[in-house]
């Protein structure tokens, strides 16, 4: 038997029981944090999702508690560094130009990319076709190529700054007007 003040498994905590005694606690702090009910509420279930999932692995009862609020404390903080980084803008709030963006597939057809990629160095074509038409991953592509994934990555960015440099700048002529296939195209005649 072991003495009274040794730690216990935390396995042996109920989690009905666990949630009915600091439910309350656990709320009040998290709304003196947001300010408003739904982010407090929010933040109290994810603070117990958090301990169904990770609570086993607390070795001392006495120190549940204390996760808890750790626990409820840090995902507030992780929330506020999240809004800073990726605020929420309405889209009446939006800059105009966004509203205003002419969809890329209106002023180029595939055709026309696919036009353009062919006149690129074979470098940055082949990755870029296993990429993009062929739906390669990475590796794939690296094994394939005999490259390292490294190379594959850095001749893709490299590729498609080449093409859309090409497609805007109106080097490409061809590539740049919108072709208009046939429709028997696909059986091989051509008009």
């Amino acid at each position: 038997m072991s003495p009274p003040d040794a730690p216990t498994n935390v396995a042996t905590v109920d989690f009905e029981h666990l949630v009915e005694a600091h439910y309350a606690a656990l709320y009040r702090f998290a709304y003196s944090l947001a300010k408003d009910a739904m982010p407090a509420a929010d933040l109290t279930q994810q603070t117990f999702y958090l301990w169904a999932a990770k609570g086993h692995q607390l070795r001392d009862k006495s120190k549940v508690k204390t996760w808890l609020f750790t626990t409820l404390y840090r995902e507030f903080l992780g929330g506020q560094r999240h809004e800073v980084r990726f605020p929420k803008v309405g889209l009446e709030d939006a800059p105009e130009q966004v509203a205003t963006a002419t969809p890329v597939h209106e002023t180029l057809d595939a055709a026309a990319a696919v036009e353009a990629l062919q006149t690129l160095d074979e470098n940055y074509r082949a990755p870029l076709t296993l990429f993009y038409l062929k739906q390669f991953s990475y590796a794939e592509i690296a094994d394939a190529l005999e490259v390292p994934i490294g190379t594959v990555m850095s001749r893709l960015s490299r590729g498609k700054e080449i093409l859309r440099q090409r497609l805007s700048a109106g080097e490409d002529s061809k590539a740049r007007k919108i072709v208009r296939l046939p429709t028997d195209w696909a059986k091989g005649e051509r008009e």
